[in-house]
Parts: C-alpha cells; sequence; structure tokens
C-alpha cells in the first residue's frame, strides 16, 4: 500500500509535490478515495489524502459563489446551500456507493477532477460550465490559480474547463470557486409505463423539443424499474419513462398538465410527485442499479439520443445487460458481467455503427490495467493531450496512468 500524505494548506500541498517531482516519486491524489475504481489503477508510492485540507472559504449566497479547500466533502457543501435554497444545478453524483465506499464520503475537488453532472446536464450543462476558478499545484511543484468569482472573468486560457475531468493527472487542486444556483421550490415527474425502448427514447425526445423546460428524461427497462427502492416505480411491473419539471410551483403544475397531454399517445401517463421525484432522481443521478448489483462491470456510454436502443440491442445480441438511458438517450449505463474484458470487445464494436465513446466506470483492477478505460483518442488528441500533460506534469508524477497507459 502506498504511504499516505495528508496535507493541511495549500503551502503543504505545493511542498509535497515538489519534493514528489525532484525525487520522481509518483503521487497518486486520492481526494476522499471514493473513485479509486474510476480510471485506470494508479501505481503509486505516496498517496495524497485530501481531508485535512477541507471546509468552506467563502460563501456569498446573493452573488451565487461559493469557494471551498478541494478536500471538503461535497455532502458538507450541498447542506450548506439547502439551507439558502440553493444548489450546485449541475447535479453531481454520489459515486461512492459503486465502488463499495459509504454514501456522503466524495469531495469537491474530487467532483470537479472527474467532471460529474447529473440527469439535469440536459438543462444546467457540465460540472466544468460552473467552474468558476482554482488554486492548484502543476507538477512542477508551483501553485497557481486561474479564474476568478464572476463567470466573465476568465481571461487567456480556460484552465478551469480543462482541469475538469482531467482526474488529477495535470495539477492537484487546493481550493476551488463554483457558481451556486437557487434551488427549485418544486418538481414533478411525469411518467409513462410500458415503453420499449426505442418509443421511450422517441418520447424523450419530443418532451425535451417541447417548450416545457424538461430538466431530467430518463428511460428504465423493466428490469431495471423492478430494482427501484420506489414502490411506485418496483411495482409497475413495466418499463419506466420518466420526465421532470422543476420550478415555481404554478409553472411546475402547468407544464406537467402540459407534458401529460403531449405524451399520452405514447402510452399509460402517470406522476410522482414532490417527495418522489426527489427520490426518483437521485437513484438516477448515482447509479442505485448498479450500486446495488456490485458484481456487474459497468460501462457508461455517450451518443446520439435515437442510437441508443439500436446500441443496446447489439450489445445484447451477444452479452446479457442491465441498462438505463439517462439525457433524453444520450447517456446509456451498462452494467454486464466483469469477467474476461468486461465487455469491451462487444461494447465498443456496437458503438462503432452510431459513433460516441466509452467508458468502463467499473471493473476489476486487472480488467482496468488491460482495457483501455476511457474511448482510445485519435493520434492528432493523443499528441495534443501528451503535450499537455508534458507542460503541467513533465515528470509525470501526478496521477500516472489513471487516464492512459503510459501517460
Amino acid at each position: 500500500m502506498p504511504e499516505t500524505l495528508r496535507p493541511r494548506d495549500a503551502e503543504e500541498l505545493r511542498a509535497v509535490v515538489e519534493w514528489a517531482a525532484a525525487e520522481g516519486m509518483p503521487l497518486e491524489l486520492a481526494g476522499g478515495g471514493t473513485k479509486r475504481g474510476f480510471g485506470r489503477p494508479v501505481q503509486a508510492t505516496h498517496s495524497i489524502e485530501f481531508s485535512a485540507l477541507s471546509g468552506v472559504t467563502l460563501y456569498e449566497p446573493e452573488e451565487l459563489v461559493l469557494s471551498a479547500r478541494a478536500g471538503t466533502p461535497l455532502a458538507e457543501i450541498e447542506a450548506l446551500l439547502a439551507e439558502r435554497r440553493q444548489a450546485l444545478a449541475f447535479e453531481p453524483a454520489d459515486l461512492g456507493p459503486i465502488y463499495g465506499v459509504p454514501a456522503g464520503k466524495g469531495t469537491i475537488g474530487g467532483m470537479l477532477a472527474a467532471n460529474l453532472s447529473g440527469p439535469r446536464r440536459i438543462k444546467a450543462g457540465a460540472a466544468r460550465d460552473h467552474f468558476l476558478g482554482f488554486t492548484a499545484v502543476n507538477g512542477h511543484g508551483e501553485l497557481f490559480k486561474a479564474g476568478g468569482r464572476v463567470v466573465k472573468n476568465v481571461t487567456g486560457y480556460d484552465l478551469c474547463k480543462l482541469l475538469a475531468g482531467s482526474f488529477g493527472t495535470l495539477a492537484a487542486l487546493a481550493e476551488v470557486t463554483l457558481k451556486v444556483l437557487p434551488a427549485p421550490e418544486e418538481t414533478r415527474t411525469v411518467l409513462i409505463l410500458g415503453l420499449e425502448d426505442a418509443p421511450a427514447v422517441t418520447a424523450l425526445v419530443a418532451a425535451l423539443g417541447s417548450a416545457h423546460e424538461v430538466s431530467g428524461a430518463a428511460h428504465l427497462p423493466q428490469a431495471t424499474a423492478a430494482g427501484s427502492a420506489l414502490p411506485r416505480i418496483s411495482a409497475a411491473g413495466r418499463a419506466v419513462t420518466a420526465v421532470r419539471v422543476e420550478g415555481f410551483p404554478a409553472s411546475v403544475a402547468a407544464r406537467s398538465r402540459a407534458l401529460a397531454l403531449l405524451l399520452a399517445p405514447f402510452g399509460a401517463v402517470g406522476e410522482l410527485g414532490r417527495d418522489d421525484s426527489l427520490a426518483f432522481w437521485r437513484e438516477i443521478r448515482d447509479l442505485s442499479p448498479f450500486a446495488a448489483a456490485p458484481e456487474l462491470a459497468l460501462w457508461r456510454v455517450s451518443l446520439p439520443p435515437t442510437a441508443g436502443p439500436a446500441f443496446v440491442a447489439r450489445v445484447r445480441a451477444a452479452l446479457e445487460a442491465l441498462a438505463y438511458y439517462d439525457w433524453g438517450g444520450g447517456l446509456v449505463w451498462l452494467g454486464v458481467a466483469a469477467t474476461g474484458d468486461a465487455g469491451a470487445a462487444v461494447v465498443r464494436a456496437a458503438l462503432a455503427a452510431s459513433g460516441g465513446n466509452a467508458t468502463l466506470m467499473r471493473a476489476p483492477d486487472p480488467v482496468r490495467a488491460a482495457v483501455p478505460v476511457f474511448e482510445p483518442l485519435a493520434d492528432g488528441l493523443a499528441g495534443l493531450s501528451k503535450r499537455v500533460k508534458e507542460s503541467f506534469d513533465p515528470r509525470g508524477i501526478l496521477n500516472p496512468g489513471r487516464l492512459y497507459a503510459g501517460s
């Protein structure tokens, strides 16, 4: 096991990375350790754990801005925002349970490093779109800052968007600043029961193309819906297609009625009220069907929405698979047996017909070491990625190999 280091502030973090760079010592940036199973296994002699680098340093509700040290638990930040009826609009997932870690342990820095965004991304954008600024340490052991406290305070390169989704391979975040937004006052979900995958996605696309400001659009085939903790979903005995609307109560009520009329030609229509809606979309956000099936390898597949059902059918022609659709069909979550290559050859061959990309979110360490976890890059992009990595981390000490072998 690597030796664990726990810096208490940005200067201690800088000193640790500077020492590691001088010694050529690889470092694992673990955050709260909730997402070690996401990405390729990192071979490092030392691990930086960020629990001591924690705490909200700025919160101005009137200005819709919050700054926190990178090791601050995301659950702590969400609770603070809830007191002022505000939220992170991009709805980040709590991935801990799918990796066998208790809920609520993920950190704000780890969330941004993985660019986690939930069902509301179709309306609010991704985590990187709400990432305003940061203080970080690069692989040279240099402390640097970028961005600011307002959306328009970006000059030169937009390094926030570069670091979001870099999985700690470019820099170690010490402090981050995000835009926050008012939380919805009301939430309802219009349901259609019993649809096959293709007509379900057609219904979701129709809802998203309407004027009703949909903030969630998902489809659970019958086998997936049966595992829900909500009786309204699990006891339906059929596939469940769900469309969420949020906002002021009168507006939500009117839009729900309009959506029910729009979607009625597709099948039997029902509705979830506020509490059930919150619970249902939390299940979708946190990948609850796969937390309950830890024996499965998990794939995250992004593709054109209308191509999703045909893609899933091609996979199911070769493998047993548990699946559901988010983002109106543009995001497919797919669970397959974790044996062999965890379905990599089948998944990527099935994806070739439609375009898109596939990420192996969960599999045993030997599989993730042998199979490309992230979609392989074309030569031009691979060269650009290599040059960016070398400029930030020339000795390759930060999370080496987390994204691609040899990087």
